[in-house]
């Protein structure tokens, strides 16, 4: 699956937010946000590296509860909006909070976190290799949240 976050105008929150629990509704909004996006500075794409950056910044799973609040909602933490496949929500006052505490997160700090991963379900190569694609992903993440933060925007996740 890959990975993409949206920092989305207030309109196209209020139509998600009422279209939960409806997954055709959440489906045809997120294709209408994918397809008219137009704004590379408020999109980051992650490919496979999410997954990644998920248990790094999380207990080491991919388990959406896992881990503590705010780092928990940079992927996948957060309300999920779709049965099928990720669409997750984060709020404007929680992306501030997750950009705050990415800003914390240095190359070392995230390199432990990788090397703890011990997860049989992880199908990264976990190797120095691997590091260094999540590395790249996760700098493009902190300053995603960063832009996203500064223009008062909420974000969602997608991996389809």
């Amino acid at each position: 699956m890959l990975g993409v976050h949206f920092a989305i105008t207030s309109e196209q929150e209020r139509s998600l937010l009422a279209a939960d629990g409806d997954g055709d509704t959440v489906a045809e909004l997120l294709e209408e946000i994918e397809e008219s996006w137009d704004d590379d500075a408020l999109k980051v794409d992650t490919d496979k590296a999410w997954d990644a950056i998920h248990r790094c910044l999380t207990d080491g799973t991919l388990d959406p509860d896992g881990g503590v609040y705010p780092l928990s909602h940079a992927v996948l933490g957060g309300r999920h909006l779709h049965d099928d496949y990720y669409v997750v929500y984060v709020s404007a006052a929680e992306v501030r909070d997750v950009a705050g505490a990415l800003r914390g997160a240095d190359r070392i700090w995230l390199r432990r976190r990788f090397d703890a991963i011990d997860d049989p379900g992880y199908d990264g190569a976990h190797d120095g290799g691997d590091f260094e694609y999540t590395w790249d992903n996760f700098v493009d993440v902190q300053a995603f949240y960063d832009r996203a933060a500064a223009a008062e925007r909420a974000v969602i996740f997608t991996a389809t």
